[in-house]
């Protein structure tokens, strides 16, 4: 659901030199070709998602935006990986499930990766930002706005959200390119959620914004 923002004050907000587009576990293995979470999976395949990411980020990169893929990548043995909520505990029991240099691992093709995309890799937890390089990346290209595309809106971007805004961020959420299980609860969980947290738009718009 667009957010009330004007064209213009999007455009300001979006100003390509200081902003990102992350993405959120875009990966083979969570939502592609090798998915071990069948209803995530379902849930892209059944609202188009992907072609709203992929028009978000190639629309970013024509721009001149910074494109951060923050992928979730495990050692075989797991270590430095934990297993303190039930998500991660089911994903752990997963034989193989986004290990480190394996296909399922990877960025959906639909997406990337090109050459001036910047990875960001996470062991442990469900969000981007805590023990990792993404802050540190988005600082060192003077970003102050982060668009955030991927799965879910559930939790990854979720905790992608509250992150981005207590480290100082504005946040923007093309919400046609991200999705959640069941898609019926989007609506809501927009709504009375990231509505107080992030500016609602739609990729279009955002699209439009950088034309």
């Amino acid at each position: 659901m667009p957010d009330a923002r004007s064209p213009i004050e999007l455009s300001r907000l979006v100003d390509p030199p200081t902003t990102a587009v992350v993405t959120m576990e875009c990966q083979r293995g969570v939502l592609g070709d090798l998915a071990t979470f069948p209803a995530l999976s379902a849930a892209v395949t059944e609202t188009g998602a992907i072609d709203a990411m992929a028009r978000v980020v190639g629309a970013a990169r024509l721009a001149g935006a910074t494109v951060v893929h923050a992928l979730a990548e495990f050692r075989p043995d797991r270590l430095g990986s934990f297993t303190n909520a039930p998500l991660l505990a089911f994903a752990a029991s997963i034989p193989g499930q986004l290990e480190e240099g394996s296909p399922a691992a990877q960025l959906i093709p639909e997406l990337g990766p090109e050459p001036a995309d910047i990875a960001s890799s996470r062991r442990h937890g469900v969000s981007p930002f805590t023990g990792t390089d993404l802050d540190s990346i988005l600082r060192s290209r003077a970003v102050t706005t982060v668009v955030a595309v991927g799965v879910s809106l559930n939790v990854g971007i979720l905790g992608l959200c509250i992150e981005a805004v207590n480290l100082g961020y504005r946040v923007v959420i093309p919400t046609d390119a991200t999705v959640a299980v069941p898609p019926t609860y989007a609506e809501a969980v927009l709504s009375n959620t990231f509505a107080q947290l992030a500016t609602l738009t739609d990729s279009g718009t955002l699209v439009s914004a950088w034309s």
